[in-house]
């Protein structure tokens, strides 16, 4: 059945559409937009906005969010490798039923903050003794499971995980992550495009987990066979540490010699590249890569700050994601991408072009259309004529949004509000999230919490 709403207003990448009806086909596609139109069907005292995209993400860590911060005093650094090693810890004790409730919740979450497409990062592959399920994606169909569930799209990205640091071996906590060969991830790549088959609003992409997870030369065999049409992701550069070991390994800082090395191009995604020099940042940007960032994640893990002005100056394109999950927010992970800047260089222009001088329109057309890329999905249009209507619908009542200009719209929405003020969000043209509720929300949280308390990891 055909679907038809008006919303207040609806943002293109041209600015707003007021008064703007939306007409949909039986799958939720978009078959016609019109401005200035007479309410007809569902009417919506709303603003939308092309729904979030999260271009970075663990799910199993959010069984783990918020419990991280317990200083024992004793002395012992707490640092980015001591989380790594409770993270460990909790990848050992979870189930593909125990991912499937922890994924859902998590993804619910994100839907309810917005977000209507993600990007898994999904390294957690094995039976807890490190041998393969007898699906080899039995893990990841897990994850397709929940997406399903919850509402929203996914990317799924097996993660090449080979080593336990730069020319070492793997470690024990490490053995659920691990493809020994090249041929092994890439039988694990096919069975994942077999699991993406179960939901049409499921895609695949490749990508190798770090420089240190994986032996160069399948680094390098792997990247020869990504084709351009599917997103490409690795975590680079995120601790200083892992800059110096690079350097004692293979004599050049990770970035730098990921650009000697392969041919990076414009469906790499590099996430964090927090600690760049002057020559990285311009090769980044010279490549057409894309940095995904995460502040809340970095901030959290101490991870420092990305060289987003310098990057910016060079055309640099950029997503967000969650990672670890210890927020949800997409409008948290823009404002703290922003302040962190602000801090740093005492202008408030972080998202400032030559374009436009409209901080947040700028910030949500660049995480969005990047975003996309990072997905593997069309990223021309925020509302594109025959893509799926997604959206995150804020309250045109509250009283800041009802008295700006629509100048003013898009930053009043990214700076003074938060999820409490969305009257919801729509996927493939349904609502899975009204009122702050999500509509499995009862359901999909009781099953978390039972999966939580005889996990006991929460104790």
């Amino acid at each position: 059945m055909e679907k038809t709403y008006h919303f207040k207003g609806l943002l293109t990448e041209q600015g707003w559409l007021t008064h703007t009806k939306v007409t949909l086909d039986t799958n939720g596609k978009i078959t016609s937009i019109t401005p200035n139109a007479e309410p007809e069907g569902e009417t919506v005292s709303g603003y939308a906005l092309p729904g979030f995209q999260n271009a970075h993400s663990h799910a199993f860590q959010y069984a783990m969010a918020g419990l991280a911060e317990l200083h024992e005093g004793s002395g012992v650094p707490d640092d980015f490798w001591s989380w790594r090693n409770a993270m460990y810890d909790l990848a050992l004790t979870i189930s593909p039923d125990d991912l499937e409730a922890i994924a859902t919740q998590l993804y619910a979450e994100m839907v309810r903050h917005g977000y209507t497409a993600v990007t898994e990062f999904h390294y957690l592959h094995h039976q807890p003794d490190g041998s393969p399920y007898e699906n080899l994606a039995e893990m990841g169909l897990r994850l397709i499971k929940a997406a399903k569930k919850a509402g929203i799209h996914i990317t799924l990205v097996p993660m090449f995980y080979q080593k336990g640091g730069f020319g070492q071996a793997p470690t024990d906590k490490q053995r659920r992550f691990l493809s020994p060969t090249l041929e092994d991830y890439l039988a694990l790549v096919d069975s994942t495009k077999e699991a993406c088959k179960t939901y049409d609003n499921a895609t695949y992409g490749m990508g190798v987990h770090s420089l240190r997870a994986v032996a160069k030369e399948d680094i390098v065999a792997l990247c020869e066979q990504v084709p351009d049409s599917i997103p490409f992701h690795i975590h680079v550069s995120e601790q200083l540490k892992e800059i110096e070991d690079c350097q004692a390994f293979y004599g050049k800082r990770p970035v730098q010699w990921l650009l000697d090395t392969v041919q990076v191009k414009p469906n790499f995604h590099l996430v964090h590249a927090t600690h760049l020099d002057d020559s990285e940042v311009k090769g980044i940007a010279a490549s057409g890569a894309h940095v995904v960032l995460c502040p809340t994640t970095e901030g959290n893990l101490g991870d420092g700050l990305f060289r987003f002005n310098d990057f910016k100056a060079l055309g640099g394109k950029w997503s967000i994601g969650t990672d670890s999950h210890i927020g949800i927010n997409p409008l948290e992970e823009l404002r703290l991408l922003d302040y962190g800047q602000r801090l740093i260089t005492h202008k408030r222009t972080t998202f400032y072009t030559s374009e436009s001088g409209d901080s947040a329109f700028n910030a949500l057309k660049m995480s969005y259309t990047s975003g996309r890329k990072a997905m593997g999905l069309p990223s021309d249009h925020f509302f594109a004529i025959g893509d799926y209507f997604d959206a995150a619908v804020f309250d045109a009542n509250h009283p800041l949004v009802a008295t700006a200009s629509p100048k003013n719209l898009c930053n009043t929405l990214l700076y003074t509000q938060d999820v409490s003020k969305l009257v919801g969000t729509l996927k493939n043209g349904r609502w899975m999230v009204k009122n702050n509720l999500h509509h499995q929300g009862p359901i999909i949280g009781a099953k978390f919490i039972i999966t939580l308390k005889l996990l006991k990891t929460r104790e």
